[in-house]
């Protein structure tokens, strides 16, 4: 990967997606977060009716069985819904101090999925009782006994069928156990493949820029941009901090200790709760963009209760791909000691990437070229950097200092030539060891059919094609203020309104 990604295994970047019953949200992290109110008026402003916040609003409450304390937006979460939203209710000591020094540094605490997003909070998550809610567990298990409902596991499709000249999808193709079958729809197709296999399986079907799908040798029924938008969220696991007591998530303490088990196994309760060592977030301004608005934050500070060492590089590093022998400089002199880490995630990047067929055989991945940090003004890799010094910031206040808070100053592997701490020290990790936590967006991009870049329309119909709906993130046309699955939901509830509504039934 040019210019970023360069310090990872064979220069690639891992970007897992979920094949279960459930997507993607069966393996993520569970972050429940609706995104900014400005996220969705700009969508509307795009040319894009019914997708304003005020529009959007009433999907948040109707989903949501809400269990969370300490907040004071009223009339912003609710109770009775299908997806479980639950506080953490174990915190670490160190989690308690990083929000005090956050809230020391001038942050106020907010609910972050409430009035206002610019803040400190703890994480907010789909969870209940402890466990994980998936999409498949909040909205499909209560009506997976319908007798209109039909599920077949197992199975992939791999071709939208649509009938020549009239471009009027009817079904789909698809393989299960090796053989392939047909499926025909009486009214509408609807693709909810997620991000990347939803355009992967539009360009399949001969839906795409034609000079690519003939590059591949499909078929050209329609000359649309699939796949040539895509966003994702950049995060950056290389700053690491210390400190002086036992007040962080450690392997000892906490996951090899019986006790914990047996806490969550009888209460759901305790440090096994805890997300992938998440406990809090913090969304920051850096006023750097032109655009920049001071109710929208430009990036995340995600404070994780641990640090890669706590597993002793067996999972955690390979999620980002990092290398042994990094791990082996950078980690793994702190097994065993009292670290935590606070990852910057940008929100907004200029920077846009694109994917394409591997070829035409369905069952080959696509090829992904997320182009992290190409903006010729270089603002993501400022406002990463600017996320970075905001972490230092808050790490020297009081609340911190207590417990000695001191930054490792290990030089990130590739770097070692940058003074320690610098900006350009900085940008080299930045583009060394850059991950994702998978929020791809863009990629059957919603606007109106004069957008050049739009895929589909605001009721989620494929531009030129009839009967035929995308309604997953990929439809998302900018970068939104959130982890994607709240916003996946509510594209999914926003859907099933826009086909009743076409078909006469609301």
């Amino acid at each position: 990967m040019d210019g970023f990604c360069t310090g990872c295994i064979d220069g690639r970047m891992q970007l897992p997606h979920g094949k279960a019953l459930g997507g993607s949200s069966v393996i993520n992290y569970m972050i429940y977060m609706r995104g900014n109110k400005l996220d969705y008026d700009r969508w509307e402003a795009m040319g894009n009716p019914g997708w304003s916040y005020k529009d959007i609003f009433p999907y948040f409450l109707t989903a949501e069985d809400a269990n969370i304390t300490g907040y004071k937006d009223a009339g912003y979460h609710k109770k009775g819904g299908y997806l479980g939203v639950s506080d953490v209710t174990y915190r670490s000591r160190a989690a308690y101090a990083y929000v005090e020094a956050a809230q020391e540094a001038g942050h106020r605490f907010v609910d972050y999925n409430g009035r206002g997003q610019v803040g400190v909070s703890y994480v907010q998550t789909t969870t209940k009782g402890g466990k994980r809610v998936s999409a498949e567990s909040a909205f499909l298990r209560p009506i997976r006994n319908r007798t209109n409902l039909f599920i077949r596991t197992g199975s992939q499709v791999t071709k939208v069928l649509i009938e020549p000249g009239s471009n009027k999808a009817y079904g789909v193709e698809f393989v299960r156990n090796g053989k392939k079958y047909k499926a025909v729809a009486r009214k509408e197709v609807i693709v909810s493949a997620g991000g990347f296999n939803s355009p992967q399986l539009l360009m399949l079907s001969g839906i795409g820029p034609k000079n690519h799908l003939q590059e591949v040798g499909i078929p050209v029924i329609k000359d649309l941009p699939v796949g040539e938008t895509l966003y994702d969220h950049p995060v950056f696991a290389g700053i690491i901090f210390t400190v002086n007591e036992s007040i962080v998530l450690d392997l000892k303490s906490t996951i090899l200790d019986p006790d914990s088990y047996v806490e969550y196994l009888q209460r759901g309760s305790g440090p096994l709760t805890v997300i992938g060592g998440v406990e809090a977030l913090t969304f920051i301004n850096t006023n750097i963009s032109d655009d920049s608005d001071p109710r929208l934050p430009d990036v995340e500070l995600i404070f994780i209760g641990g640090s890669l060492s706590v597993d002793h590089g067996v999972i955690l590093r390979r999620l980002l791909n990092i290398p042994r022998a990094t791990y082996d400089v950078m980690w793994k002199p702190l097994e065993g000691k009292q670290t935590f880490q606070v990852f910057p995630m940008l929100f907004h990047p200029k920077s846009k990437g694109y994917m394409k067929l591997r070829s035409s055989n369905p069952f080959d991945p696509p090829k992904f070229y997320l182009n992290y940090f190409s903006d010729p003004e270089h603002i993501d890799i400022e406002n990463m950097i600017a996320g970075i010094r905001e972490i230092q910031r808050i790490v020297e206040f009081p609340a911190m200092q207590k417990f000695g808070a001191t930054i490792v100053d290990t030089p990130i592997p590739g770097c070692e030539h940058y003074a320690f701490d610098s900006d350009a020290y900085w940008e080299c990790g930045l583009r060394t060891l850059i991950g994702s936590l998978y929020h791809q967006v863009g990629t059957c991009k919603m606007g109106p059919r004069e957008d050049k870049e739009a895929v589909v329309d605001s009721r989620l119909r494929v531009h030129g094609i009839k009967n035929l709906r995308v309604a997953d993130t990929s439809i998302i046309p900018l970068p939104v203020t959130a982890h994607t699955v709240e916003p996946a939901y509510v594209v999914g509830e926003r859907g099933a309104d826009l086909i009743k509504q076409d078909w006469g039934v609301l």
